[in-house]
């Protein structure tokens, strides 16, 4: 049986879309995209503690996004982007669809306004 809509992908999407699905951790990718940071560096904006600031760096380190290095007693995290190249080449297969839907949506918005001009109670 044929699979429809089914496209060969990174066996590490899931894991890519579920990290980046949490705020928190899309925000810490954010602050890594200026440079490398410890948990402590991390933690400071965020309303929670070193331990839960590292819960989530583990989720971004399996998912590929991030990578941690031993730098003496620091442990600086750094990004990865190159995974998230992979999410977007996945969304990338849909633009044309969404374009031809936004496209036959404007179409129709334009007859309903064409239409709605024709008619008026006088």
């Amino acid at each position: 049986m044929e699979q429809i809509g089914y496209i060969e992908a990174s066996p590490n999407l899931d894991a890519i879309f579920s990290a980046l699905a949490d705020p928190t951790r899309r925000a810490i990718l954010s602050e890594l995209a200026t440079g490398e940071a410890t948990v402590k560096e991390l933690a400071a904006p965020f309303d929670m503690s070193q331990p839960a600031v590292s819960k989530h760096l583990k989720v971004l380190e399996r998912a590929g996004l991030i990578e941690r290095a031993i730098d003496r007693q620091r442990r600086p995290a750094r990004l990865k982007a190159e995974p998230m190249a992979a999410a977007v080449d996945w969304l990338e297969e849909f633009k044309a669809f969404w374009s031809s839907s936004f496209d036959q949506l404007d179409g129709l918005l334009e007859e309903l306004k064409t239409d709605g001009e024709g008619t008026s109670d006088e």
